[in-house]
């Protein structure tokens, strides 16, 4: 007598096992197309996994869970492979119009005895490389994104904010605070690449104030309550557009205020031109000379000395990076009036950022400005002011 019972659980049982061995098989076939980890060999015979990021010059970004982002000198690698594909860009090589050259090798990378040897995916057989040419070798897609993306207006914004305080109650009160905000966004955002463009914000603005109590003197006489203020404002933008790896064009605003100097305000709306003098991994020089006009608003004057004025822009920029990450910034401009060869200004700006703990620091800064049409008050009014700040600042970064 056939038992009918028994094929439902047979054909049960059989799909039980064919499903087992395809997942089986899936995660076999998974585990062939993970891509290995990147590995570097040490002179030593260390021995460190994880991911290459980039090598630049001399200098090699590398990423491992166990101990991080380090940097090691290509003289203390005696290997290195990679399993992710990675374009090697020789000395001399020039990228333009956001087009890679044909003749830049892309493949996964083994470096050894000083060569540098590219497996392309076609199998196509490339000469192997001398490591002292490869200027740069990059992760292919990220190289991809910063020739041919646009990162939106919020994106790849890098700079700082500082702010410091004093409070003292005694006989007299004092406060006064310091606070500032700047921010730059350079495209493309790596620096082995020539910008396109490249955008700055800055905002800096310092205010104090002395109370002194109201008080009787010793002949009965009484004596009203005082107070001196200081009160100091900065805010520009500007937009820097390149027509070479070094000379762009620029527009800019500005605005200022200084109530030591009776000013308060003025305004700059100009253009021009700038060139980049010196730009090296660690140190980077600019020039910049613009037209503009100019508005100049004083106050507790005579509306008269209030000045309407056709100007330029004379600035040098210069940025250094010390050792231990401490980065010392520069800016000396010179700002002639054409119609008023009297009204005419000079301004110092310099800044050390000491880095502490992630992205917290401190920052030491001074600002020097000379104002020469400076309006007639009494007490007279210092054509000079000089301020001298301290801080805690907080680095932002802004991935693309």
């Amino acid at each position: 007598m056939l038992n009918l019972t028994r094929r439902p659980l047979r054909l049960a049982a059989f799909l039980l096992v064919a499903t087992s061995f395809l997942l089986s098989a899936g995660h076999l076939f998974a585990a062939d197309d993970k891509v290995p980890p990147d590995v570097i060999v040490f002179t030593n015979g260390d021995q460190l996994s994880g991911k290459f990021v980039r090598a630049i010059g001399d200098t090699v970004s590398f990423h491992s869970d166990i101990v991080g982002d380090i940097s090691i000198e290509w003289s203390k690698i005696k290997e290195l492979r990679t399993g992710e594909k990675v374009a090697v860009i020789e000395k001399g090589v020039q990228i333009t119009h956001h087009q890679l050259p044909a003749t830049v090798p892309i493949g996964t990378v083994s470096v050894a005895d000083q060569q540098v040897t590219v497996q392309s995916g076609t199998n196509a057989a490339i000469a192997p490389i001398p490591l002292k040419n490869a200027q740069f070798v990059v992760d292919e897609a990220i190289l991809n994104k910063q020739l041919t993306g646009h990162p939106s207006f919020t994106e790849a914004w890098n700079g700082a904010a500082t702010f410091g305080l004093t409070l003292v109650q005694a006989t007299q009160n004092q406060y006064s605070f310091t606070g500032g905000v700047a921010l730059a966004r350079v495209v493309p955002t790596v620096s082995w690449l020539d910008p396109r463009n490249r955008t700055t914000i800055n905002y800096s603005q310092s205010y104090g104030k002395i109370t002194d109590p109201a008080y009787t003197d010793a002949n009965g006489n009484f004596v009203p309550s005082s107070f001196t203020k200081s009160s100091i404002f900065h805010a520009d933008a500007e937009r820097d557009q390149y027509v070479s790896p070094r000379f762009y064009f620029l527009g800019q605003v500005s605005f200022d205020h200084n109530y030591s100097q009776s000013l308060d305000l003025q305004q700059i709306y100009g253009g021009g031109i700038g060139y980049t003098i010196l730009k090296t991994p660690v140190q980077e020089l600019d020039v910049k000379a613009t037209m503009q006009y100019e508005r100049q608003n004083f106050f507790n004057t005579a509306t008269d000395q209030n000045q309407n004025l056709i100007g330029s822009t004379f600035g040098g920029y210069y940025t250094l990076h010390l050792p231990r990450s401490i980065l010392f910034t520069q800016q000396l401009l010179y700002i002639p009036a054409w119609n008023n060869l009297h009204a005419y200004s000079v301004a110092e700006t310099d800044s050390v950022v000491f880095p502490a703990y992630k992205n917290l620091g401190f920052q030491l800064g001074t600002l020097d400005t000379y104002l020469n049409n400076v309006p007639l008050t009494f007490p007279p009014t210092k054509r000079n002011s000089f301020q001298f700040t301290a801080g805690v600042t907080y680095t932002i970064k802004s991935a693309y």
